[in-house]
């Protein structure tokens, strides 16, 4: 490109005859100088300045800016020794009187061509210092997302896309490492791909050798850059080759190519990204021939060094990524077998933990979709959502505090207790048969056979009413031990027997029935006297105290609250401390109608049957009614059809068909002719729904 020289228009200037006919400048007159935006930066410049023109110009003030772009020559008038006033406020390189020989003229036109020359190279130190902090900002803005980026697929995406960016570039591809069970490198996997000139291409992934075959393999395995101008040109002593099928395929022209590996901090080479057709501008799609000569650059080094720092720092990030991942699984698995090492110790509950965070983390990304009510503008982020399910996995785990025996208890009396009482019963009854006995032998040897027959009746009978009456009294014990729904509180019976004595082998009179079995027999509603009630909830505060112990991050912090409040209720009637609504979170709010659902619906228990989905969700909304549950959140599990999310109990499953099958006789019978539906009143069972 010829040095440009601006002349002031009609002004001969004999000191300089090179910038005549055949000059090896491009010498311009002009009236009035140029607007130093309009210069090429990269093209030497000189100005020719004389009062005149710097007058017309604007003066010193306007010319300040041009003498970034531009050196400037001043030429002097026939009567100045000088320069005057206004070429003085000019920056010059030099300055030639009116009557300069030729070889004042070549040497000031020669200095000023060195000091446009180091302006261009200041205007370039300038720019490449200008990218230089565009390129380290933009590199710190995208290390800063990565680092924040935890899904691997989410993050693979987001540094593809911006190696592309940061290069030009129209395409690129993503190979991970994939390595045996021994950890050594066995494959690559091709995991992503973009294409902005063919942005709906089909994608699957697939698999490649690490050898020197391919270009992606042949960077895998010796951690070599691969930097090509042009693919179709290779050399033939190189080992690896462009496979032309997906070009053929879909018309696609693949030309310069950058291949990098992508390492860890131990320098371990953990993936590949490859980099196709550097672009002259960003937003041109490669459509035809014509346009990929025109368009398509080869990688310099810039590039080179830009994308590798990105590719430094993307390795990184899926190394951490992959390591967030195997802390999670790890996790994952502790909380799996710490809930079902706890849920072992009560077989009858088995899995109800695992199908509470199911249905908690359904109904959470149903209200997250779109809830009722106050939760119509409610949503949970994927953070959020783990932290749900892991407080549903958890919300028991309180109950390694609670005794087994008490945690297990079928019955109102414990399962030895009751065997006691049996032997008691038995004693008792080979007494009476002990009793007949001797008073048998005792009248034969008093009284003889004499009216033995009629004496032996009577004794027989004695001892058939006793046989009979503790059989009586053993069956309404074991009656009275069968826990109930509902309350009940019918206990004459019970009564009686404890107030039945008997006299031990010891001779000893003591109770039928003593105070603790009496107790226990008398619970009016479930199977625990208030001790072993109040020991069962207490495992709501165990929960709580050991989640607290865990240092949790902070995506996961709020479990132990979460998890804390699954049995109160809203109206404050709940444990362990009877908080009302405002202090519930929607988190354990969502979980308390998981609960009480599973509670109902999950495999029978010792004190009441699995009831069908319907008539849990009859409860449930009665529960609401109450105000004990919240009934927008219960009309978005119910809409939602949440609880599809867990499979019924056997016996669920059961009563639900008969109840299926009921429904329909009754729906049979309502449609038949003459007969009149009759309504009555909904019943309510108020039978225990904790876990």
């Amino acid at each position: 490109m010829q040095p440009l020289v601006l002349v002031p228009a009609g002004r001969s200037i004999s000191a300089l005859p090179a910038l005549g006919a055949g000059s090896h400048f491009d010498v311009r007159r002009v009236e009035q100088l140029p607007d130093a935006a309009t210069l090429d930066p990269e093209r030497p410049t000189v100005v020719l300045l004389d009062a005149a023109l710097a007058e017309r110009s604007g003066g010193p003030g306007a010319l300040g800016a041009l003498a970034a772009r531009a050196a400037f020559v001043g030429l002097g008038e026939a009567d100045e020794d000088g320069p005057g006033d206004l070429l003085q406020a000019v920056a010059l390189t030099s300055w030639l009187p009116a009557g300069a020989g030729r070889g004042q003229g070549t040497a000031a036109l020669q200095g000023a061509m060195r000091h446009a020359r180091a302006l261009i190279e200041a205007y370039r130190a300038a720019r490449l210092e200008q990218q230089s902090a565009f390129d380290l900002a933009e590199l710190s803005r995208v290390g800063a997302a990565l680092s924040e980026e935890r899904n691997l697929d989410t993050l693979l995406e987001m540094i593809l896309a911006q190696a592309l960016r940061l290069s030009s570039s129209d395409a690129g591809s993503l190979y991970l490492m994939e390595r045996d069970a021994q950890r050594n490198p066995s494959t690559l996997r091709f995991k992503l791909s973009l294409n902005r000139t063919l942005p709906d291409l089909p994608f699957s992934e697939f698999t490649i050798p690490i050898d020197h075959s391919s270009l992606a393999g042949y960077v895998a395995s010796t951690g070599d850059p691969l930097m090509i101008g042009d693919v179709y040109l290779l050399p033939e002593h190189v080992p690896y080759r462009l496979n032309r099928s997906f070009d053929e395929k879909f018309g696609y022209r693949t030309k310069s190519m950058l291949v990098l590996p992508m390492r860890t901090h131990r320098d371990e080479v953990i993936g590949v990204l490859q980099l196709i057709n550097r672009k002259r501008e960003a937003a041109v799609q490669l459509t035809a021939p014509a346009v990929v000569d025109a368009q398509v650059l080869p990688f310099d080094q810039r590039s080179a060094d830009l994308v590798a720092a990105l590719a430094a720092q993307a390795a990184v990030a899926i190394e951490n990524s992959r390591l967030y991942e195997d802390i999670e699984r790890l996790f994952e698995g502790f909380v799996t077998a710490a809930v079902t090492a706890i849920e072992s110790r009560d077989p009858t509950t088995s899995g109800h933990s695992f199908r509470v965070a199911t249905l908690t983390t359904g109904l959470a990304e149903a209200v997250d979709h779109g809830g009722d009510g106050p939760y119509a503008g409610v949503r949970f982020s994927r953070e959020q959502i783990r932290e749900i399910r892991y407080a549903g996995l958890l919300h028991d785990f309180g109950k390694v505090g609670v005794r087994e025996q008490v945690l297990v208890k079928q019955k109102k009396l414990y399962g030895h207790d009751l065997t006691i009482l049996r032997h008691r019963f038995h004693s008792l009854l080979q007494q009476a048969d002990l009793e007949y006995e001797r008073e048998r032998a005792e009248h034969l040897l008093e009284h003889g056979a004499g009216d033995y027959a009629a004496v032996v009746a009577h004794l027989d009978l004695i001892r058939r009413e006793r046989r009979e009456q503790l059989a009586r009294w053993l069956d309404a014990v074991v009656r009275a031990n069968e826990p109930t729904i509902l309350p009940e509180g019918s206990f004459e019976e019970l009564e009686e027997i404890g107030r039945q004595t008997y006299t031990d082998f010891d001779g000893v009179e003591r109770p039928l029935l003593n105070e603790d079995e009496l107790r226990f027999l008398m619970i009016n509603k479930g199977n625990l006297d208030q001790r072993e009630r109040r020991e069962i909830e207490s495992h709501v505060t165990h929960t709580f105290r050991f989640l607290e112990q865990i240092p949790w991050t902070r995506e996961l912090a709020g479990i132990p609250r979460i998890a804390y409040g699954h049995h109160e209720k809203l109206d404050g009637t709940g444990y362990p401390r009877g908080v009302g609504e405002s202090e519930i979170p929607v988190q354990t709010r969502m979980m308390t109608i998981a609960d009480i659902y599973d509670a109902l619906t999950a495999t029978d228990r010792p004190y009441k049957r699995a009831v069908t989905a319907e008539r849990a969700l009859d409860i449930l909304h009665l529960e609401a009614k109450g105000g004990h549950i919240d009934r927008h959140l219960l009309q978005t599990f119910v809409q939602a059809q949440v609880f599809a999310k867990v499979a019924p109990s056997e016996g669920t499953r059961r009563r639900t068909t008969a109840s299926l099958r009921s429904s329909a006789a009754a729906r049979a019978l309502l449609t038949t002719p003459q007969q009149t539906p009759v309504a009555g009143p909904a019943k309510r069972s108020s039978g225990p729904i904790d876990d």
